[in-house]
């Protein structure tokens, strides 16, 4: 007698907004398919009722976080990286489905991954030194131009480089200070899904970054013009819907970052992500006598 044949367990993934995996209040989700249009997994599909309540996760976060020593945020982003990489096959099969790659590859990318995310940390000490300047000025004063972080930033990742480009995005945001929003790859959520694990079970608190899973086109209009977000980053925007999105922002003059053209998400990343959302505090204080 033949035994019979285990079901696949289909999964519904949930978002990840204040540290917690809540489903979305819409009770909506949507199918996610492999490169080959094979069925992997449920994902949730956020509304904007979802999207706010990541925005007051992001800022309820935001005090401690920013308050947090640079060596500190270092520490936890440089934790991070181990945990992704205690997960580097998990990662690698996400990747060889979502983008049809082989599984060397996508281990090539996964191993990017983590060394981006080794490379940010590196730099939340010393950003601070290269941003801040002692003025010389006409007086008896010292004045003292510091950097600090804008606040709350809506990130769109990008739909290509569902692992590698959305650490690119995330990173630079979070090791300034800033806590985030963002919205994963539609086209493969999957790996943004894991990394919510991985933040989940790592020394980040919660809120600092808040996943949603769903469409683009109806999230990121939302969070753009959310008067309670300080910066979007639009890098995943289709052209057109970032246009109406910058005009969204500039309700409120939110710093906006929207590259041109393609980005090579495997370049040398340079320092203008992480000074994109900084802003600078100029002290004057007298010279004693």
């Amino acid at each position: 007698m033949t035994e019979p044949s285990r079901l696949t367990v289909r999964k519904t993934y949930k978002l990840y907004i204040g540290g917690a995996f809540p489903r979305s209040e819409s009770g909506r989700s949507y199918v996610v398919t492999s490169s080959k249009g094979d069925f992997l997994a449920n994902a949730s599909r956020a509304s904007r009722k979802d999207a706010r309540d990541a925005v007051t996760a992001a800022r309820k976060a935001f005090p401690g976080w920013s308050g947090a020593t640079a060596y500190n945020r270092g520490q936890i982003l440089y934790r991070v990286a181990e945990m992704l990489e205690g997960r580097r096959a998990q990662f690698v099969a996400e990747l060889v489905d979502a983008d049809g790659v082989s599984a060397r590859r996508a281990g090539e990318l996964a191993d990017a991954t983590v060394d981006r995310l080794v490379w940010y940390a590196g730099w939340s000490d010393k950003i601070g030194a290269i941003q801040g300047a002692a003025n010389p000025v006409a007086g008896p004063y010292f004045n003292l131009s510091t950097s600090e972080p804008t606040g709350v930033v809506a990130v769109v990742a990008p739909q290509e480089g569902p692992l590698l480009g959305l650490i690119s995005v995330i990173a630079p945001v979070i090791v300034t200070g800033n806590t985030c929003v963002v919205v994963a790859s539609e086209r493969a959520p999957l790996p943004s899904i894991t990394l919510a694990e991985v933040l989940a079970t790592s020394d980040l608190p919660g809120g600092v970054v808040n996943l949603l899973t769903g469409k683009v086109a109806e999230l990121a209009p939302w969070l753009s013009s959310h008067m309670d977000v300080n910066a979007v980053d639009l890098t995943g925007c289709p052209d057109e819907l970032a246009v109406s999105c910058e005009q969204d922002a500039a309700e409120n003059l939110k710093r906006v970052l929207r590259p041109p053209g393609k980005t090579d998400w495997q370049a040398q990343p340079t320092l203008d992500r992480m000074t994109k959302f900084l802003e600078t505090k100029t002290i004057w204080h007298p010279i004693g006598i």
